[in-house]
């Protein structure tokens, strides 16, 4: 008898240690595939062109300026590497100087690509970056001098292949 009763208990240990685990897989499955709700969250670069302008230069006038060289191809192969070159031809002296520049697209949900920050130390307004395009459209350096004054250059560029949303 005492080897029936072993018997017994070793085949409910085994049930037990085989049902067990599956239900707790099967639950954590179920909360798996339940998906809390995200919440879309708003960053600081989620901003159409025209509120990205607003928010750079706030209620300053924005002239076209010959002295803000701005270097993109007029045709992109891929949008989601297109070079950026920026130069401004401008003195960099303690109290004369670029203070910023920012690289800003027009059709993105993304306006803003890349904000550079200048000290007179700096020697030259210039740098290079790529950004993501998503379609064609223009692109366009702001360009902020230590006065509080702004001017801007822009280009436009047709991609063949989108490269962000």
């Amino acid at each position: 008898m005492k080897r029936r009763s072993f018997i017994k208990q070793i085949v409910s240990v085994s049930a037990t240690a085989i049902t067990v685990p599956s239900m707790v897989l099967a639950n954590e499955e179920a909360n798996i595939t339940k998906e809390p709700k995200k919440e879309v969250l708003k960053g600081p670069n989620d901003l159409p062109f025209e509120e990205a302008l607003k928010a750079i230069v706030g209620d300053k006038e924005v002239k076209d300026s010959d002295k803000v060289k701005l270097r993109v191809p007029e045709i992109a192969e891929n949008g989601a590497v297109v070079p950026v070159k920026v130069s401004v031809d401008y003195p960099m002296d303690e109290n004369n100087y670029v203070k910023s520049i920012h690289i800003l697209n027009t059709k993105n949900a993304n306006a803003r690509c890349v904000d550079v920050m200048l000290t007179p130390k700096n020697a030259e307004a210039k740098f290079a970056s790529r950004v993501k395009l998503s379609e064609s459209q223009e692109v366009v350096a702001v360009v902020g001098l230590s006065d509080g004054t702004f001017m801007k250059a822009g280009k436009s560029v047709k991609v063949t292949i989108g490269g962000c949303g």
